[in-house]
């Protein structure tokens, strides 16, 4: 039952407000320098995302290059080893560079290169949107600088070795917990001499306007793609949609579209380890409302306001806030957020290699956990898990720390 009324028909048109606030989360909260900046970007974006010119060559790269739309699949020996409830995935790791992020990665340097920029800058976490984006740079001509924590760039060599090869600048981050919110420190602080000539191009639905509006959009494909897929594979719409949740775009990108069904949402949260600080990256269990990063929203915070260190197996989940979207949808109670451990992870990542012949990606590990759970709730009806990105990269990582798993 919603906390307060939402027309969800229109809700994606009118949310977030022109200054970019979901609720009280969102905004701008950025060094003066950048105001002009990051208003020149939201303007160019109200108006190529009205321009026919724009959203065909868009509409063209999907099709030719990434290869969408990306099926729908039925999970049938998976579901059957849970019950009667029928699980299915929507196949993002089939999308060109292996996950989700291509989809934001081309609308944003597409976007870059309107607005006249050489150069693309990010941050990375499990190495997929540096791969996105550093295969988008090469795309259009365009220079590229991905930033990760030397963490991260030991657990995830091959997408290192990836952007490498398409042509970016990998920069190691060595402060802090060296993961996913110190390259987003780092990132942006780049970002702050370069911006003339370059553009940040967030890898979520996190940071000031109008990122978080921007990634959600490019990302509603996942959803609007799904939607039509599974009304016309089974006549009806699923009962629950479940995707993992870090900074949470490839969640907007699949429940979104779904916000004025009849369908029960959830996001999954990484519980890691524990419940202590410092073993799980749980932003909606255990945060509070804070800024970081530019934007206001729910997050992992000590009693000075400073981010907590934050960890979870999964690298592109290990951040400690989320999307102020999110955040709003939680307050309106339109989406339920839950979590999954490291163990739950990496069983699901096991056994959904082994019954279905689908390598997930660790993050996706983490919604396909819950799904499991959830079926064996529910007893009959329909899953649909975004499979947000394949596992490729975690497999040296996965069989160095977790081999003994394997064959059980």
């Amino acid at each position: 039952m919603l906390k307060q009324d939402v027309d969800f028909a229109v809700y994606r048109k009118n949310t977030p407000t022109k200054d970019g606030y979901f609720g009280t989360y969102g905004g701008a909260y950025i060094p003066e320098q950048l105001v002009s900046e990051f208003e020149k970007i939201a303007t160019a974006y109200q108006t190529i995302c009205q321009s026919s010119k724009f959203i065909s060559e868009l509409r063209r790269i999907r099709k030719e290059f990434q290869g969408r739309p990306t099926p729908t699949s039925h999970c049938e020996r998976l579901s059957n080893s849970i019950g009667n409830c029928q699980i299915y995935f929507k196949r993002e790791d089939l999308n060109h560079t292996g996950a989700h992020k291509l989809n934001h990665c081309m609308g944003e340097a597409l976007l870059a290169k309107y607005l006249g920029k050489k150069k693309i800058i990010a941050e990375t976490g499990a190495g997929q949107h540096g791969v996105a984006l550093a295969t988008a740079a090469a795309y259009f001509g365009m220079e590229c600088d991905i930033y990760m924590g030397d963490v991260d760039i030991l657990k995830q060599a091959p997408n290192v070795a990836r952007m490498k090869l398409l042509g970016a600048r990998v920069v190691p981050v060595h402060h802090g917990l060296k993961t996913l919110k110190e390259a987003v420190d780092a990132a942006f602080e780049a970002y702050i001499g370069e911006f003339d000539e370059a553009m940040y191009c967030i890898g979520s639905v996190v940071g000031p306007h109008p990122f978080p509006l921007m990634v959600r959009d490019f990302q509603a494909i996942v959803g609007i793609e799904a939607r039509e897929q599974f009304l016309d594979m089974t006549g009806n719409l699923p009962d629950a949609i479940v995707a993992c949740l870090g900074g949470g775009s490839n969640a907007a990108g699949i429940l979104t579209p779904f916000l004025n069904d009849p369908v029960k949402l959830y996001g999954v949260e990484p519980m890691g380890i524990g419940t202590k600080v410092g073993e799980h990256a749980a932003s909606m269990a255990y945060g509070t409302e804070g800024i970081m990063h530019g934007f206001n929203s729910i997050m992992l915070q000590n009693s000075k306001g400073e981010p907590d260190p934050v960890y979870s197996v999964a690298s592109g989940l290990d951040y400690p806030s989320v999307g102020p979207e999110h955040a709003y949808l939680r307050d309106l109670g339109r989406v339920t957020y839950t979590s999954a451990t490291d163990d739950e992870a990496i069983d699901a990542f096991f056994i959904t290699s082994k019954l279905e012949g689908i390598i997930p990606a660790l993050e996706s590990a983490h919604a396909i956990a819950y799904a499991m759970k959830l079926a064996k709730e529910m007893e009959t009806g329909s899953i649909l898990v975004n499979c947000s990105g394949r596992g490729d990269k975690d497999l040296d990582f996965v069989l160095e720390h977790y081999g003994d798993r394997l064959g059980k």
